[in-house]
């Protein structure tokens, strides 16, 4: 993000809610909002629930944070909108953590599920009269011999509501019709499993033309749940026949350990909400969006990590933040430098990042970035298409930097058209070799 530009909180909140269009991470820079749920109300806009993480050491925090957008291009954050701990403590019997949260309308009120780093005290769920809360009365949820984390609702056709959670094997049963209780004898286990699903947790459950989805994080590749998978059913409670995979975070970040979405319609498309890790750890998790696809029999094609996110390719001739970046490999990775700006850091030799997709219809000739420069000389190539491929131009940044002085370089390139990949490869000698803020590209 560029320096300089935001100073208080709430200045940033507007600012921002009316500058970013369609790109992933749909939260700003120094937000970390991680587990997004999206919902629908019937005001039409669209909602987005997630667990807030504030710290490299540990999952999620004391908070959550609420993301709203008519349009799925702008989003408008609204902060602190329940707590479990601290001024606006809405969970008197708990000074737990919050983890993944879930919403539901019915008949006036909005239901907030949260659950809590409690081993016998886990689910809840609290009352407000606005979709952006405050959410008031924690209340627990009793389960019976069932305490696990990450909750989601679902409300049927026919008035049945049902309540879904657990790690590993889920579990499931129906809701009674205060919102606030579950028929403990209706639960269902192994709904899911991790043998037969890949099933590990964040589990949500939706319904398309008669089909039941079940999407959640999907512990079947690199032996980390970066994945979202589905299985669906032509009933609610199961059984569910393993779809497959819709998304994978890999290469997101060094550190990333894991995925938790959620798949929704907005105004006749589908969706798959997704996080990132940043910071070369497993939180610090960043929300995203990408478009997805059905096929005749219900199933769904799994989509890729991109920058573009639910709008169009980036302008390749307005100004790209950085940590726009979809994929990175090797050491590098987004992360913060200040409360409200974030960039590309820790660079070594041979790393590089990905942006999916850049619109160079207008061609390009140049390139100019701004670099703070470290101790050591280093090469920026720039690539097209992939990260393997012929370098299109580099850019020389010189040594005798503390990677504080911020600068701008240029180099000359070949030409470039079409809707394309943008890769950037990193050279040189020696740890953190620069740090990127952001580029542009000039006819």
């Amino acid at each position: 993000m560029t320096k300089g530009k935001f100073f208080l909180t709430g200045i940033i909140m507007i600012l921002w809610s009316e500058s970013i269009f369609s790109q992933n991470p749909i939260v700003p820079p120094g937000v970390y909002i991680a587990d997004p749920t999206a919902r629908v109300w019937k005001d039409g806009k669209i909602y987005v629930y997630g667990s807030r993480d504030e710290s490299p050491a540990y999952y999620c925090s004391w908070r959550y944070d609420i993301l709203v957008s008519d349009d799925m291009k702008k989003w408008k954050l609204y902060p602190d909108r329940f707590s479990s701990k601290g001024e606006n403590d809405a969970v008197p019997y708990s000074d737990d953590l919050l983890y993944a949260p879930d919403c539901w309308y019915k008949e006036g009120k909005y239901y907030l599920y949260y659950c809590l780093a409690n081993n016998t005290l886990t689910e809840g769920v609290a009352v407000s009269d606005s979709p952006t809360g405050p959410f008031i009365e924690g209340t627990n949820i009793e389960v019976g011999k069932y305490h696990e984390i990450d909750p989601s609702v679902f409300v049927d056709d026919d008035g049945q509501g049902y309540y879904v959670w657990g790690q590993f094997n889920l579990k499931m049963a129906k809701l009674k019709p205060n919102m606030k209780e579950i028929d403990v004898s209706s639960v269902k286990e192994n709904v899911l499993t991790e043998k037969e699903h890949f099933f590990h947790e964040g589990a949500f459950l939706t319904k398309r033309k008669g089909m039941y989805y079940l999407v959640y994080a999907h512990m079947g590749r690199a032996g980390r749940p970066t994945c979202i998978g589905y299985s669906t059913s032509t009933s609610p409670m199961g059984p569910y026949k393993y779809g497959g995979v819709i998304i994978d975070n890999d290469h997101c970040d060094p550190g990333n350990w894991n995925n938790h979405g959620s798949l929704v319609e907005y105004k006749g498309k589908w969706y798959v909400f997704y996080h990132r890790s940043t910071h070369g750890c497993k939180s610090m998790r960043k929300a995203c969006i990408e478009p997805v696809y059905f096929n005749e029999d219900g199933s769904i094609n799994e989509v890729e990590m991109t920058s573009q996110g639910a709008g169009e390719p980036l302008n390749s001739l307005d100004e790209i933040e950085a940590e726009r970046a979809c994929l990175l490999y090797g050491n590098v990775r987004i992360q913060a430098f200040s409360s409200t700006e974030e960039e590309l850091g820790k660079i070594w030799n041979g790393d590089c990042a990905g942006y999916k997709y850049l619109d160079f219809r207008k061609g390009i000739t140049r390139i100019k970035m701004r670099i703070a420069p470290g101790a050591n000389p280093g090469k920026i190539d720039i690539a097209i298409d992939n990260s393997w491929g012929p370098s299109i131009g580099t850019i020389d940044v010189p040594g005798g930097g503390n990677l504080k002085n911020w600068q701008t370089f240029t180099c000359n390139l070949l030409p470039a058209n079409g809707i394309r990949a943008l890769w950037l490869r990193f050279r040189g000698e020696g740890d953190d070799l620069f740090r990127i803020d952001s580029f542009q590209f000039e006819k």
